[in-house]
């Protein structure tokens, strides 16, 4: 039996949210409280996972999880923390499908007295050196900021060949105008770096060619006591290849991603209205060409990359000028979401909302999500099994509800690569009402499969990102 923890309910809301760890127009950084002296004998110890294609991790010191450092995510770092001066056997476990575990880093690590460690887990799994996956260390001397600056020190993180040049300038300043601060090959890093408490603008771009821009940051607010740490690393999330870098920015309390205002949103648009015609979607206003034409059910478009901006989506039947569907969103950088038209005309349910998607790929994991978007169905319930035969088996999503106004997501299941039968039957009962569906999962793959239909007749599934079928 496939194993759950949870599962989500998920609306346009969540598109707002989205913008607290969005770089759309400004990011205010909190000042650190100030840094008391540290106590004799005692290092600091601060923990990132920098790894793109890595799963989530464990950190343990000698043998036991160290400060509640579970499920550690990429590009996410931990507080810093305080820890006695000593040899410390640290071990990091990556997290796999079923809560297995394998160790991926582990080591003795002697922490002086004084000394701040920022320990990254850094490089790809299966890449070949120098971008191979592996422990990477910066050390400094802990001592307090200067009175009414910031300061910061920046890595490069991002495991590919090309150097960046780093400038630090007033926000909107010319970078011709002046020379980079720094460049920086992969896993080169700056010393610290105090500057006056103020409004700064970071710009990355090849190295020796101002114009080839690969980051460009909102404003960023530095308060005076502000001590960053700052990575460069590869954008997962929305429009990476052409804004390829991401910051992961710690400041000793936690860490926030500020991607580049180049960014924009990756959204896409699933007609699931069993009982509507095909239509036409603007944004703003209905004129000129629609943004999608003619959308069928049950049909979706491909990803679609726009500026991050507030919008008003504006459903109409194709070719015709009076909306039936509007709703508004706002779209951060960063942002992947499906945006579905939902519900039943009939029923007067019809509405669009917005499920927003972690696409990042990992390398030891397959990623399976299913979306419950079938008025006919009702609650469901959901079985992933080895065998297309459910009899002997328990639902791994038991009582999924239908719910027009907040479709309900199983969120993104890691499963072992391998091949899977899909069944989804009405809740208690086990005679199949979609499926079942076999699918053959690969490591570093998404797959999504959505549950559509208000009839008997219509009930379907719409298969999304690599289970889409392939066009020949």
């Amino acid at each position: 039996m496939i194993r759950i923890t949870r599962i989500f309910a998920v609306s346009a809301v969540a598109m707002a949210l989205a913008a607290c760890n969005s770089s759309s127009e400004r990011v205010e950084l909190t000042p650190n409280p100030p840094t008391p002296p540290v106590a004799d004998g005692t290092a600091e110890l601060r923990i990132h996972h920098t790894s793109a294609n890595a799963p989530a991790v464990n950190v343990l010191a000698n043998g036991d999880v160290l400060a509640g450092l579970e499920n550690v995510d990429y590009q996410k770092s931990s507080p810093l923390l305080e820890v006695p001066e000593a040899t410390y056997s640290v071990q990091v476990d990556g997290i796999l499908p079923g809560g297995d575990v394998t160790t991926v880093i582990e080591g003795d690590f002697d922490l002086e007295d004084g000394v701040r460690y920022d320990i990254f887990a850094l490089g790809n799994l299966g890449a070949d050196a120098p971008f191979e996956f592996g422990p990477f260390i910066i050390t400094n001397s802990v001592s307090p900021v200067a009175s009414g600056e910031a300061r910061l020190q920046v890595l490069h993180g991002a495991p590919v060949d090309v150097p960046v040049d780093v400038y630090l300038t007033a926000p909107d300043a010319d970078i011709a105008e002046g020379g980079a601060d720094f460049t920086l090959s992969y896993q080169d890093f700056t010393d610290q770096v105090s500057v006056p408490e103020g409004d700064y603008q970071v710009t990355l771009t090849v190295a020796g060619e101002a114009s080839s821009v690969l980051f460009t940051s909102p404003t960023l607010s530095l308060p005076a006591g502000a001590d960053l740490m700052v990575v460069a690393t590869l954008n997962t999330a929305a429009n990476s290849d052409d804004a390829p870098i991401a910051l992961l920015i710690a400041d000793g309390e936690g860490s926030s991603v500020v991607y580049s205002t180049t960014t924009g949103a990756d959204i896409r648009v699933v007609h699931a209205i069993g009982d509507a015609p095909a239509v036409d979607v603007y944004a703003n206003e209905i004129a000129g060409d629609p943004v999608v034409a003619n959308l069928a059910f049950p049909g979706a478009t491909d990803y679609l990359n726009v500026p991050a901006d507030d919008y008003e989506f504006l459903v109409t039947v194709t070719g015709e000028t009076d909306a039936v569907l509007s709703q508004e969103f706002s779209l951060v950088d960063g942002l992947q979401a499906s945006v579905f038209a939902a519900g039943e005309l009939g029923e007067e349910t019809a509405n669009l909302q917005a499920v927003v998607l972690d696409n990042r790929r990992v390398a030891t994991e397959a990623r399976l999500r299913l979306i419950h978007a079938s008025p006919f169905a009702g609650p469901v319930d959901i079985y992933v099994t080895a065998t297309a035969d459910i009899s002997d088996a328990e639902p791994a999503f038991a009582g999924v509800p239908f719910n027009a106004e907040e479709l309900v997501t199983t969120g993104n299941v890691a499963l072992a690569e391998g091949t899977y039968f899909v069944t989804i039957t009405l809740a208690g009962e086990t005679d199949a009402a979609l499926g079942p569906l076999e699918v053959d999962l690969s490591t570093s793959g998404i797959y999504t499969a959505v549950a559509v239909g208000n009839t008997a007749d219509n009930l379907g599934v719409i298969l999304l990102d690599d289970l889409a079928p392939t066009e020949m």
